[in-house]
Parts: structure tokens; sequence; C-alpha cells
């Protein structure tokens, strides 16, 4: 049975949402709204299956959704540039660790970002 990897993505959201979405403003303090507003994930998918998963409001076989709202509602495109230096992840735990690095090192950098 072949391993599963992880892979760290970025979504750019519309600036919309730190205009409607409370929750998003209230973790981003820092934005002035020069940079692009974020959503960092992880995933056992290419990242572009991924988002398309989120688009759609994707659900697992339970009927769970295991969509973002806020890539569903206000998802742009990936962001390539900003995650493509990320070397798959050998575990969850690992792909975990790095999804929240990287999202508060694009916070430090004066993006807003969301992650889960």
């Amino acid at each position: 049975m072949p391993r599963t990897e992880y892979r760290i993505y970025v979504v750019e959201l519309s600036k919309r949402v730190f205009n409607e979405n409370t929750k998003f403003r209230l973790a981003n303090p820092q934005f002035n709204g020069a940079l692009q507003c974020l959503y960092v994930g992880m995933t056992s998918k290419t990242p572009r299956e991924r988002f398309a998963q989120h688009k759609t409001g994707h659900r697992n076989k339970k009927g769970h959704k295991i969509s973002s709202n806020i890539v569903e509602k206000y998802g742009l495109y990936l962001r390539p540039s900003l995650y493509n230096h990320i070397d798959p992840l050998p575990n969850r735990e690992a792909a975990l660790k790095m999804e929240e690095q990287l999202a508060l090192e694009l916070r430090r950098k004066r993006y807003a970002v969301w992650y889960n």
C-alpha cells in the first residue's frame, strides 16, 4: 500500500471575506488591506483537487461537510508561488504543523490568513 503524503496549499480569497466575516477579521488584526486574504490548508490530494472540493461544498462518505465555508464562498484560485517550496510531508501531524507555520509566517508578512 503506497504511503500517504500530505501537501500544503494556499488559496487566494476575495477581500470581501475581511469585511463580511467577523471571525476572519478578528483573526487578522495586522491586516492593512495592501496584501491579499489567504486560506492555508493541507491535503492528501493534489492542491487542485482539494480546491475543487472546497468550491463544491464536498462531503465525505458519511455525509459530513469536509470543505471550508470560507473557501467555498470566497476562494478565487490557488497561489502556488506561496507553497511550491514546501515538500510533501510524511504524515498528518507534520502537515498540520507546517500548515500553521506557513499561516503564521504569511500573517507576519501582513497577509490576512485563515487556517484550520
